[in-house]
């Protein structure tokens, strides 16, 4: 059971961290429940173990270890097959050449859920939660070159899926976005 001091701590690591804990796990997860039963799941895990964590300054990756390891969990149990293969695109993405739109956050999420977690995980963590490659590397036990690689390969299939022309042909016909198709 824990003492006065643990609850205090643990209650400590909720107040800083929840935030951004739920927004890996609903970036992972792609669902507002299962982000939820996530982040619980990662705070319980933490009460826990406690004990584990010998250097307080380094919290937040603990938890983000924990709620990554409970996801990829979540995931065997399911047995979701759901991959897109990153094999036939190269290494670096060509610059775009002009201002990137804006980008629908439904459809944002909708592609996120379509990459392999091996490329999603160093994306999330980079992007929306501000590791560096260095913790990432750390985090996911990989060579910060991997690291880098995975990025660059997520975010060139991230472009070719999200920024795709507005008009597309189809039986010689130009479907426009305001058709409803």
């Amino acid at each position: 059971m824990a003492t006065g001091g643990n609850q205090q701590t643990v209650q400590r690591l909720v107040d800083d961290n929840y935030s951004a804990l739920y927004r890996y796990a609903y970036r992972l997860s792609g669902s507002a429940a299962d982000a939820d039963d996530l982040t619980q799941d990662s705070f319980c895990k933490a009460q826990l173990n406690l004990a584990q964590l010998r250097d307080p300054s380094r919290a937040r990756p603990w938890l983000f270890s924990i709620l990554r390891n409970a996801y990829l969990h979540r995931v065997r149990a399911e047995r979701q097959a759901r991959c897109v293969s990153l094999d036939g695109i190269g290494d670096l993405a060509e610059p775009p050449p002009e201002p990137l739109p804006d980008v629908d956050p439904e459809q944002l999420q909708m592609a996120l859920n379509e990459l392999a977690e091996v490329y999603r995980t160093p994306l999330i963590l980079y992007y929306f939660n501000d590791f560096s490659y260095r913790e990432i590397a750390e985090q996911m036990d990989l060579p910060i070159g991997t690291v880098m690689s995975r990025l660059a390969r997520a975010k060139a299939w991230l472009r070719g899926r999200l920024l795709q022309p507005a008009a597309a042909t189809e039986n010689g016909s130009v479907r426009r976005a305001t058709d409803g198709l």
